[in-house]
């Protein structure tokens, strides 16, 4: 078992499903490019180009804002097949270094190369080598940040993006942290992130010293891991392979859903794809949960945890009778979302107290 400090290499591809479709069509190249929905199909950006995020537009952002930051916008539909292609070839990369990779989607992982299957001393010359084999072979850019622990490595990562590498010595570790904004820290938010300013915390290193009861009262049970990552702490390993922990779908729909039986067949329908995927995985759930968003943007989730299943009548029963707590039919809705949640495999059929619960 190796001791001592670790060498953590987060990667994270560089506006990746923009890139795939520039790399594929030169049309694109150059250009402002978002992929998505087009904007009079309520459709928002899922990924842009670095052309397009000097005009301000941003993932998650309408589409339609996004096309009034930037007319010029090309819009391009999400072909995330292809995506998962290369996503699999970017991992084969990783794991011809090190069986020690957590993807945490399809462009970014975590890499533990302290002992690699290259006989690198150093995880820098690694995270070169990485980046250079991902251009040659894919001809994309990633960055990489390579620091003592995960906590470290992707705050590095985003640092000089694009095709950046920044690399944390535990020798300037302190330095590091002594220039970053208390928003750096993981699980700060905008809302957390106000509230921790509100009590005068504006920097990182000021988690320290900060009142524990104060601290506690502004960010709950999180305070305590705050301060550990001020301190630039972070143990958790590097886990291969992590299991499923949850599947869901959800849909925008180009006009308001407005009466209850369709709105019924599309949660059912939605249910019933969860339940085939759990199926396919050989898993069970034990929660099933909706989305609802009205037409306000008001949006309520209303789950039922009960003994795990994947049979598809009881999911979508579930299903159903969570919609009965909503507006379901009463107030017009835009997006409708349905998932399980709590997995587990066949040998988790027991007997388990059944608790009904429901969150907005």
């Amino acid at each position: 078992m190796t001791t001592g400090v670790r060498r953590i290499i987060h990667v994270d591809m560089d506006a990746f499903y923009a890139s795939v479709e520039q790399r594929d069509d030169a049309a694109l190249r150059g250009r402002p490019v978002a992929v998505g929905g087009q904007a009079d199909e309520r459709g928002v950006v899922a990924a842009s180009s670095y052309e397009a995020r000097s005009f301000g537009v941003r993932s998650a952002m309408p589409m339609a804002r996004a096309l009034r930051l930037c007319p010029d916008l090309v819009i391009v539909r999400p072909d995330f097949a292809r995506y998962r292609a290369a996503s699999q070839q970017i991992l084969e990369i990783f794991r011809s270094c090190t069986p020690l990779v957590e993807p945490l989607s399809l462009d970014e992982a975590y890499l533990d190369v302290t002992v690699n299957r290259w006989n690198e001393p150093l995880a820098t010359p690694v995270a070169k080598r990485l980046k250079q084999r991902i251009r040659e072979e894919l001809g994309l850019t990633a960055s990489a940040g390579v620091a003592p622990n995960k906590f470290l490595a992707k705050i590095a990562s985003g640092w000089q993006k694009p095709d950046g590498l920044t690399v944390i010595s535990p020798g300037r570790v302190e330095a590091f942290l002594q220039q970053l904004p208390v928003d750096a820290l993981w699980g700060v938010g905008p809302v957390t992130a106000a509230k921790l300013r509100k009590i005068g915390i504006d920097r990182l290193v000021e988690v320290r010293t900060a009142d524990a009861e104060l601290l506690r009262r502004a960010v709950g049970s999180l305070a305590d891991v705050l301060k550990r990552l001020a301190l630039g702490d972070d143990p958790r390993p590097v886990v291969p392979d992590r299991p499923y922990k949850s599947s869901s779908s959800e849909n925008t729909y180009n006009d308001d859903l407005l009466e209850l039986d369709a709105i019924r067949a599309e949660i059912g329908r939605m249910a019933r794809q969860s339940a085939e995927w759990l199926a396919r995985k050989e898993l069970l759930a034990r929660t099933v949960t909706i989305k609802v968003r009205y037409a306000d943007f008001t949006t309520v989730t209303r789950s039922h945890s009960s003994a795990p299943t994947r049979d598809p009548g009881e999911i979508v029963a579930r299903a159903l009778t969570l919609l009965e707590r909503t507006d379901a039919g009463r107030r017009p809705i835009r997006l409708l979302g349905a998932g399980v949640h709590g997995l587990a495999g066949d040998d988790a059929a027991i007997g388990f107290p059944g608790a009904l619960r429901f969150e907005d």
